[in-house]
């Protein structure tokens, strides 16, 4: 029981029951808004009382009887809702949202926070330990032969024939 208690009051729960119940009452006011104004207002421009009666394609059925509706109107009604929702949506909320983020991370960057201490890489690590051993046990870094890297690759009086340091093209 403890679990679901904390499940139900968890913030993110309650923000998706609040966004529910919002949307619906919304998307009420939507369809009241599609279906008493602008479908009438679009229904005149074809002759018909309402969106859903305009731009009706009657087809004949199979068994003879009675012709079947293809309701263009009633599809049109619907892009419109959608169109109208979608818009109030990005005006209402999206666009509020991402300028209060705009600024808050503007806020947040201008704050100048310290650089944390970033940890040395391997390549470091092992450099400041092959430096140690050598001071340990006496060898210079200049001479070359010791496993140093910048060891010429060709032998003292021979020729490189462009053969690399392998010996392979």
């Amino acid at each position: 029981m403890k679990g679901f208690k904390e499940f139900v009051l968890r913030g993110n729960v309650i923000d998706l029951a609040v966004a529910v119940v919002i949307g619906a009452a919304f998307t009420a006011i939507v369809t009241s808004l599609v279906t008493n104004i602008f479908n009438p207002l679009i229904g005149a421009a074809f002759n018909a009382s309402m969106l859903d009666e305009a731009l009706v394609v009657s087809i004949p059925t199979v068994g003879g009887g009675a012709d079947a509706e293809l309701k263009f109107g009633a599809v049109v009604g619907a892009l419109i809702n959608f169109l109208i929702i979608a818009a109030v949506v990005y005006f209402c909320l999206v666009l509020p949202v991402n300028s209060l983020l705009k600024r808050t991370f503007a806020k947040q960057s201008d704050e100048t926070v310290p650089p944390a201490d970033v940890p040395p890489t391997d390549v470091e690590l092992l450099s400041e330990i092959r430096d140690l051993l050598r001071a340990q046990s006496g060898i210079d870094s200049g001479v070359a032969g010791h496993g140093s890297h910048a060891a010429d690759p060709t032998p003292s009086g021979s020729v490189n024939l462009g053969n690399g340091p392998l010996g392979s093209r």
